[in-house]
């Protein structure tokens, strides 16, 4: 473990309170949310302790009576509420609505973020840009509708295409917002502090947002200058819910973690900007038990460490909830305060997380990328629940999942579609991507890393003609691409370049064969064009989640179409994914596979998802489980001292003949665990707190030469570790 700058803000997390010492998790940076009269006095507490401060606040909604009710311009702003088409606002709190953007929101915020920019932060983040697909019916949304279209408003829900042109709609309207805004405060900064200000934009996964039935720009802030990079909001609440494969609905965390944190990436792909990646301890669903929410974390945190290209993370969000919150006991009888020792262990994972930043990295098994190509148009075929009685049945956030149940919606939250297509591979051990469609004619090469391609159009459209010659180019020279799709989505009606101008089309799909030399009526099977493959499915994606046998129509078309290609290529299909990060091992094994024979893994490892640390040298991972490992026999190194793990910041470490000290920084009351690797037997430990000295009691690990230690931290005093051999 590295001794981090806070200025490389590896880690991080956000909070609203104000500073308190228990859940002072000595991160890299924090990001004050909120902008009240209070906002000056926290960022000034959290400075104080060293952090590197930013802010964070809603864009979508936020404490902002005085705009609604008139206070800042003399005019009631109601009418900027977002709508759903019961005549009801879709609100997030008592007098908290969700907004459309308008011009006039845009400068209210400017305006109350720049007492932030003010206040000296750093970086401000702007949480969740967020239209629900069942908005667009409030006056201001109408306004908007009549100058981007120049014709009269439609309501979304009583066409495809109105509700299509609605949703292209709300996302533009958040990036105009998300522009004008950050560009004005930038200037703002630089004008009158000579300071660089940085933007970031912490939002769900293109994926998650279109199963919850949300608009956001997503891969729009590409093309906006002033954006500096993103969090990438993913965590039990987002990953748990169910979804269908082999025609069985529930949860899949860890998969579906998996392809959210891999379609996040993909928003920094090729650029300069920032994603910290999110993990959360517990969620915002506070039904769930201790060891239901542990359970699950683990399985984020190692769904997001498979995707070597993050090396920097959000922690957690809300630190308070987490360390001082209470939920349900196992045995149902009340509350509880989060266990001990989840809660030592949870520092000593985040802290792993800030040095995720390695060079060395290495899959067990086959590395090759299988790519599922996505696009924002995905959360414009969202259309409205089909429940009219019930309003609160309007919106799925997560935290409720018995509010949706109508069959006919429930079916429309699974995404079928989309999981038709990853999860029968996903499950067999193979490295599914989702790769973003838009980005193709935004980055020249954008596909050269893939060799193979899946695509349909019958839950996505692309928005651009030239995308299929991309497209057709990338198959003749030597891509193999899998189409699957029946050509009935209603949304291939929706008003667009492949049906309006000079030359039309009933289908997207039909220019996209068109620029592959192909036939409109064509048969279902597999092409050969040029140097590449088409293989066609001709079926609807959500039709492969129905069972064993649809999930191998996939599976067997995609390994037909690779022997077509080059008969030397063959999948290795397994039940594990497993990759080295430097000295870290990270490893899930999948259930619903091919086998249900455990991962076992030898060596000489520390278990970092154990509180106690434990050095095994025979993991076994079962279906279904997980492991974050550190490899000990990596460095050759055995003079100086390591800290392996530990629940603390590491300040110094300074060794000497006698032995070695560290100061150590974290949350007080908590109990902190370390490993170490001790070049020699230790005689002696003890926590030097001020002038106080306790002895700790330590364990010695003799096959692996390390020792583990139990410490707590002071908050007022500076705490020393020290070990002495002498």
């Amino acid at each position: 473990m590295i001794i981090r700058d806070r200025s490389e803000e590896r880690i991080g997390f956000q909070e609203s309170s104000p500073y308190k010492p228990t859940y002072d998790l000595q991160t890299d940076f924090v990001m004050v949310y909120g902008i009240d009269r209070t906002m000056p006095e926290r960022i000034k507490a959290w400075k104080e302790k060293g952090y590197v401060v930013h802010l964070m606040t809603g864009v979508a909604w936020g404490e902002y009576q005085d705009y609604l009710y008139g206070k800042i311009d003399g005019r009631n702003h109601w009418d900027e509420a977002q709508k759903n088409k019961h005549d009801s606002y879709i609100q997030h709190g008592k007098d908290v609505p969700y907004m459309v953007p308008t011009i006039s929101y845009t400068n209210f915020l400017t305006e109350r973020i720049r007492a932030a920019v003010d206040a000296g932060v750093e970086a401000i983040h702007l949480e969740e840009p967020e239209f629900w697909a069942d908005g667009g019916y409030s006056e201001a949304f109408k306004r908007e509708w009549q100058i981007y279209y120049k014709e009269p408003w439609q309501p979304p829900h009583e066409s495809v295409d109105a509700e299509y042109r609605a949703s292209h709609l709300k996302a533009y309207l958040y990036k105009r917002a998300l522009d004008r805004l950050c560009s004005e405060l930038k200037e703002y900064a630089l004008v009158k502090y000579n300071r660089f200000l940085r933007f970031y934009v912490p939002t769900h996964s293109l994926i998650n947002y279109t199963q919850w039935r949300i608009i956001s720009p997503e891969s729009m802030l590409i093309d906006l200058p002033a954006i500096d990079g993103y969090i990438a909001q993913i965590w039990t609440g987002t990953s748990r819910t169910p979804n269908v494969y082999e025609g069985v609905r529930k949860e899949r965390t860890f998969e579906t973690a998996f392809l959210e944190y891999g379609m996040m990436q993909e928003l920094v792909s090729g650029t300069d900007r920032r994603m910290w990646f999110l993990h959360d301890p517990i969620e915002d669903n506070p039904r769930h038990t201790w060891s239901d929410y542990r359970r699950n974390y683990y399985k984020t945190v190692v769904a997001s460490l498979l995707h070597p290209e993050i090396s920097h993370f959000e922690i957690s969000p809300w630190p308070k909830r987490i360390f001082e919150g209470k939920y349900p006991k196992e045995d149902g009888t009340g509350v509880e305060t989060i266990p001990e020792d989840y809660a030592t262990n949870l520092l000593s994972v985040m802290h792993t997380l800030g040095n995720m930043d390695q060079q060395d990295i290495h899959v067990h098994g086959n590395a090759e990328k299988i790519g599922v190509l996505v696009a924002d148009s995905m959360m414009y075929q969202r259309r409205n629940f089909s429940n009219e009685e019930n309003e609160s049945n309007a919106r799925y956030d997560g935290t409720d999942p018995d509010s949706v149940g109508n069959e006919e919606d429930i079916e429309l939250l699974n995404f079928s579609h989309f999981y038709g297509l990853a999860l029968p591979l996903l499950k067999r051990g193979l490295w599914i991507r989702p790769v973003q469609l838009d980005n193709v004619r935004r980055f020249s090469n954008y596909l050269k890393d893939y060799r193979l391609l899946i695509l349909s159009y019958e839950f996505l459209k692309p928005e651009y003609p030239d995308l299929h010659n991309a497209l057709a180019q990338w198959v003749k020279e030597g891509g193999v691409l899998i189409y699957v799709g029946d050509d009935r989505d209603p949304y291939h009606k929706v008003r667009e370049w492949w049906n309006t101008g000079k030359h039309q089309y009933k289908f997207p799909r039909e220019h996209l064969f068109e620029c592959l030399g192909l036939v409109n009526e064509l048969d279902q099977g597999i092409y050969r064009i040029d140097k590449g493959v088409l293989g066609y499915l001709r079926l609807s994606p959500k039709e492969l989640t129905t069972s064993n046998k649809s999930a191998d129509w996939l599976r067997d078309i995609v390994k037909n179409s690779l022997e077509t290609y080059d008969q030397q290529i063959t999948l290795e299909e397994k039940n594990y994914f497993m990759l080295q990060r430097g000295p870290y091992r990270i490893a899930a094994v999948v259930d619903e596979s091919m086998s249900s024979d455990p991962l076992i893994i030898r060596g000489n490892f520390v278990d970092l998802f154990d509180p106690t640390l434990k050095v095994l040298g025979h993991i076994q991972l079962k279906p279904d489980e997980n492991a974050l490992l550190y490899d000990l026999n990596y460095d050759s190194n055995k003079e100086d001292v390591k800290v392996i793990a530990a629940s603390s910041r590491i300040e110094e470490l300074n060794q000497s003949e006698n032995g070695f000290e560290m100061i150590v920084r974290g949350p007080e009351k908590i109990k902190a665990a370390a490993r170490i690797y001790c070049p020699k037997k230790p005689m002696e430990a003890k926590l030097v707190i001020g002038k106080v000295t306790i002895p700790i009691k330590y364990e010695w690990h003799e096959p692996s030469k390390t020792v583990f230690l139990n410490y707590k931290h002071s908050s007022t005093e500076q705490t020393k570790v020290v070990i002495n051999w002498k």
